[in-house]
């Protein structure tokens, strides 16, 4: 984009070797493999993610989508399905960041903070110099059927941005970007990367037309 250090793109809910292919000849940098989850798209089995993750070139980021949140049955999904980065979508509760480190060098973590109010920018800050990356969402850990993910809805971007300028890590904006909407939401939040799913498919399948217009919105 000019004028601005152009986002680095994340394409989420990869469910075949064919779409991980279409996604990366376009650009992404980042693929979403999106586990076992309480609710939302794109969920495929772990032998298809452990299949994708290693088909993918080593300077692409796999990206395992994870529900868990204990340490130890997220080393053990890490280990079944060979990705090189984990997306921590709830709060991790049983274990440590430096249990998941101590297991699984060289593998990144990515914490989600689910964007709501004023209380989002503490969280972020909280967790942030314990992971390599903060990846800000639009779910609702709250409700009796959690919302990790895969919404299709924008939040609040004013609160993103303030999270990333008191960031010290990378972050990542997702939540209802498409190519209506990813310009507007770079120029306000200047992520280091967007994240998108819905806004690139039609009928639950990727979409080249729409993965397209996306990238084109970022030249």
């Amino acid at each position: 984009m000019e004028g601005s250090r152009k986002p680095r793109v994340k394409i989420c809910c990869i469910s075949s070797v064919e779409e991980a292919w279409l996604a990366i000849q376009y650009g992404a940098s980042a693929l979403g493999l999106v586990s076992e989850m309480p609710s939302g798209p794109g969920v495929i089995s772990e032998d298809l993610i452990s299949e994708i993750a290693a088909i993918v070139p080593p300077a692409v980021a796999t990206f395992l989508l994870t529900s868990k949140q204990d340490a130890q049955s997220i080393i053990a999904q890490q280990r079944s399905c060979g990705v090189n980065t984990i997306q921590i979508c709830d709060r991790l509760e049983q274990g440590t960041y430096e249990d998941l480190r101590n297991a699984m060098p060289g593998i990144s973590l990515v914490q989600v903070i689910h964007v709501g109010g004023e209380e989002s920018v503490d969280e972020a800050a909280l967790v942030s110099h314990r992971v390599n990356a903060v990846l800000l969402d639009s779910g609702n850990q709250a409700l009796a059927v959690k919302e990790l993910g895969g919404t299709g809805r924008a939040h609040d971007w004013t609160i993103s941005a303030r999270i990333r300028e008191r960031l010290d890590v990378p972050v990542f904006l997702a939540g209802g970007l498409k190519a209506e909407n990813v310009r507007n939401a770079v120029e306000q939040v200047r992520p280091f990367g967007v994240d998108l799913c819905s806004g690139v498919r039609t009928n639950g399948k990727l979409d080249e037309e729409k993965v397209r217009a996306f990238f084109d919105q970022l030249m």
